[in-house]
């Protein structure tokens, strides 16, 4: 299974790298059209290879998703930690009735209760 990943990997790496070579032409990314930038009075213009613009448009789009299934599980998180903290009480509670039930008997029954 490790050398299958480790295919998988390189398989992908070749592809972006054959992607990367294909697209080094510059391409010019303006924070606003001309017609709105002439009436606000500047515009920021940078000017990258493609590649970059594509790899990092797929790089952004990955992080906001992961961000956004992120907050969504939050209630589900919540209530995993709820639930979690309510049986280590409850464990608790029956550790502590086993050994009121078990005071004053023999210490191996006594045992043998607590196990089970």
């Amino acid at each position: 299974m490790r050398y299958l990943r480790y295919a998988f990997l390189a398989v992908l790496g070749i592809l972006l790298i054959s992607v990367s070579l294909a697209n080094r032409g510059a391409v010019t990314l303006s924070l606003m059209p001309d017609d709105i930038a002439g009436l606000v009075g500047g515009n920021f213009t940078l000017s990258l290879p493609l590649f970059v613009v594509m790899l990092g448009g797929i790089a952004g789009g990955l992080v906001i998703g992961f961000f956004w299934e992120w907050m969504r599980e939050y209630k589900h998180r919540r209530e995993a930690g709820q639930k979690q903290r309510e049986v280590r009480k409850l464990e608790r509670e029956v550790t502590r009735l086993k050994r009121a039930e078990s005071e004053g008997k023999d210490e191996v029954l006594a045992l043998l209760d607590e196990t089970s």
